[in-house]
C-alpha cells in the first residue's frame, strides 16, 4: 500500500511516499528558514507564499523519486493539525484536490503523534525490529513539549505538556538573549560544547505530581543573568549556554523515564526537533539502561518535520 504523505505545518513544505506504514519510498523537504533567519524567527506569512508556490513541484518530486505514478497511490494524508494556520491551509486544500482528482481516499494526521511515529520508519534496505509497543513518547519540539502514552499506532493518550514555553522555543529565545542567532537548539548546543562546565547553575521548574513541563521560569532566569551582567566584556556565553541546555535535557528526561515508569512502560520514543540534541539523546539512553528501558530516536532527519512520518501513520488510522 502506497501512501503520498504532505506536511506544510510550518516552514517546510514536504512530501513523501511510504509503502505499508514503514518503508519509506521518497522524502522530499524544502525548507524556507533562511529566509527567516534574519528575522529570528518563523513568519507564518513568508512560510504560506513559499509553500503555495513549491508545494506542486515537492510533490511530483517525491513521486518520481519513489519511481511510482499517481494511479500507483492508494491513498492521500496531509497534517491537518496542529501548526500555522496559513500553512496547513496550503497544504490540506492542496490534498484535498488531489486527492478528489485521483478518487483516492484523505486522511489528516495529527502532526505531533506523527513525529513519534517516525521510530517506525525505515528505509527500504533496513531490517531493524520496530519498536515494541505499548510505550512512552516524548515530543519536543521548537512548538510542543508533550508525553503521550501510546498503546498502538491508533491510540495515543496524552499525559503530560508544557504549561508555558515548548522546550525548542525556550532554545530559540535563549539563543536570542544570548545573541547566538537562529534557529536556537543548534546554536546552543554548539556554544554549550565549548564551556568548561563552571559554577553556573540555571532549574527548570519541577511541576512536582505531574508530568507536565514548564520553561518560561528557566528562559526568564538567563535573561535576567545576562542583564545582571550587562557590559562585562568576559561574560561567559559558552558556560551559560550549557547551564542552559543542561537542565532543560535533565528535566526532560527525568519527566519521559518518570512516564516510564508510571505506566509500566520500558520503550520509550522520541520524536521532534530537539530529538536531534546529543545531550538530551546521551541522557536518556544512559539513564534508560539503568532503569532497563529502550530509548529509540528517528534517524536525524526525521526527527524534523516531514511527510514520511505523515504517510506511515495514515497507514494505521486511514
Amino acid at each position: 500500500m502506497n501512501i503520498l504523505g504532505i506536511e506544510t505545518s510550518c516552514d517546510e513544505t514536504a512530501a513523501a511516499v511510504v509503502k505499508d506504514g514503514r518503508t519509506i519510498l521518497s522524502n522530499v523537504v524544502v525548507s524556507s528558514l533562511r529566509e527567516h533567519s534574519r528575522y529570528g524567527g518563523i513568519i507564518p506569512e513568508i512560510a504560506s507564499r513559499r509553500q503555495l508556490t513549491c508545494i506542486s513541484a515537492v510533490v511530483e518530486e517525491a513521486l518520481h523519486r519513489a519511481k511510482v505514478n499517481e494511479q500507483q497511490l492508494q491513498a492521500v494524508a496531509v497534517t491537518g493539525y496542529p501548526g500555522l494556520i496559513g500553512s496547513l491551509l496550503v497544504g490540506k486544500s492542496f490534498a484535498r484536490a488531489y486527492a478528489a482528482r485521483l478518487g483516492k481516499p484523505l486522511t489528516e494526521i495529527d502532526h505531533i503523534q506523527a513525529h513519534l511515529y517516525a521510530n517506525f520508519l525505515r528505509d527500504p534496505d533496513d531490517r531493524t525490529p520496530a519498536p515494541e509497543l505499548p510505550a512512552i513518547g516524548l515530543v519536543v519540539s521548537g512548538g510542543h513539549t508533550s508525553l503521550y502514552h501510546i498503546r498502538n499506532p491508533r491510540q495515543f493518550r496524552l499525559i503530560g505538556q508544557t504549561r508555558d514555553d515548548a522546550a525548542g522555543e525556550a532554545f530559540d529565545k535563549v539563543a536570542r538573549v544570548l545573541a547566538l542567532g537562529y534557529p536556537g537548539g543548534p546554536a546552543i548546543e554548539k556554544k554549550a560544547a565549548e564551556a568548561k562546565k563552571g559554577a553556573i547553575k540555571f532549574t527548570c521548574a519541577k511541576m512536582p505530581g505531574t508530568l507536565d513541563f514548564s520553561y518560561s521560569g528557566i528562559k526568564t532566569a538567563v535573561l535576567y543573568h545576562k542583564n545582571e551582567h550587562a557590559g562585562e566584556a568576559d561574560y561567559p556565553v559558552a558556560e551559560v549556554a550549557f547551564a542552559f541546555q543542561d537542565s532543560i535535557t535533565d528535566n526532560l528526561a527525568d519527566k519521559a523515564l518518570d512516564a516510564c515508569r508510571r505506566h509500566q512502560c520500558c520503550t520509550l520514543l522520541v520524536g521532534g526537533g530537539v530529538a536531534a540534541n546529543k545531550s538530551l539523546r546521551h541522557k536518556l539512553i544512559e539513564r534508560g539502561k539503568i532503569g532497563g528501558i529502550k530509548v529509540h530516536f528517528p534517524p536525524m532527519p526525521l526527527c524534523l518535520d516531514n511527510a514520511a512520518m505523515i504517510a506511515g501513520l495514515a497507514m494505521h488510522q486511514a
